[in-house]
């Protein structure tokens, strides 16, 4: 009988107060799907959008976009396994494919277990990757795909971002705190309130080996990252690209590429922002998303 491994974790002083901010419109649920349980941020009623955080992030990390597309959808924001309050099994593969399989075979669970097939995605980064397997995997029919500086869609990641991920955000924020903020904020309340929550959230000790040891298969240190850009054209889906013109770990000629590549894509580049534009420039990136998503 195989293991199912309990979450335990419970959210930190920045996190609970987002949460408790969204109100009673937004319920926390944990799903157990074994042998994992992942938990989930949803609220809003209508066609179904389910959104996807990049590498040390959870779902809560979305709740400006959450608050507004839950005007008028089904919204669900799930913590990856193993990162947020999410549970996981040890990572023992070795090769790029089992390191996607084991971020997307439960998502992909969820997918079944909470109907939809047929639901827009939303995804950052590593989220953005996931997103892309669950499509070109026929887990799920998105009318509308939303891919915020997404891994994925290219074998090229920059040293610094191979050299910065080896090295671990983790650490890095658990050894210099505020300092770790994204870099080029816009100011926005939004946007202090997630660059202090992504701190938060990296900073937890323990827990997290699992998913890194995943995402470094992914990205290694060096050769080609895990992508999937001689497929993007099987992808008809209305497809929305964001993108921090100074995003130093996936350039924007990645996004280009991309852009090109995909029958319905748009790119919008975000000048003077960098690799998390949601955070970074939250409002502006919110606004994009629940525009798009109308």
């Amino acid at each position: 009988m195989t293991d199912i491994h309990a979450v335990v974790s419970r959210p930190g002083p920045v996190e609970a107060a987002i949460l408790a901010s969204l109100g009673d419109s937004f319920e926390v649920k944990r799903r157990a799907l074994p042998p994992v349980t992942l938990r989930t941020l949803e609220g809003g009623q209508g066609a179904p959008v389910l959104f996807l955080h990049g590498r040390g992030d959870a779902g809560t990390i979305w709740a400006p976009a959450l608050v507004e597309v839950a005007r008028s959808h089904r919204v669900i924001a799930v913590d990856l396994p193993g990162f947020g309050h999410s549970s996981s099994l040890p990572f023992r593969g070795e090769d790029r494919d089992a390191a996607a399989r084991f971020f997307v075979e439960p998502i992909a669970a969820l997918v079944r277990e909470l109907g939809l097939a047929e639901a827009s995605l939303v995804g950052h980064s590593l989220g953005g990757l996931v997103a892309l397997e669950l499509v070109l995997g026929g887990h799920v029919r998105p009318p509308k795909l939303a891919l915020v500086a997404s891994m994925g869609l290219g074998p090229f990641a920059s040293l610094r971002s191979r050299a910065l991920f080896r090295l671990g955000p983790e650490r890095i924020a658990r050894t210099l705190g505020a300092l770790a903020l994204p870099r080029a904020a816009q100011g926005d309340a939004w946007s202090e309130r997630l660059a202090r929550l992504e701190v938060e959230l990296f900073s937890v000790l323990g827990g997290k080996a699992p998913p890194v040891r995943a995402f470094d298969a992914l990205l290694p240190i060096v050769g080609p990252a895990y992508e999937r850009s001689s497929e993007l054209q099987r992808i008809d889906a209305d497809t929305l690209l964001v993108w921090g013109e100074r995003d130093p770990f996936l350039p924007a000629p990645i996004a280009i590429g991309a852009a090109a590549a995909m029958p319905h894509a748009r790119l919008v580049m975000l000048p003077g922002l960098g690799h998390t534009p949601h955070i970074e420039g939250a409002a502006r990136v919110t606004d994009l998303l629940s525009s798009f998503l109308a």
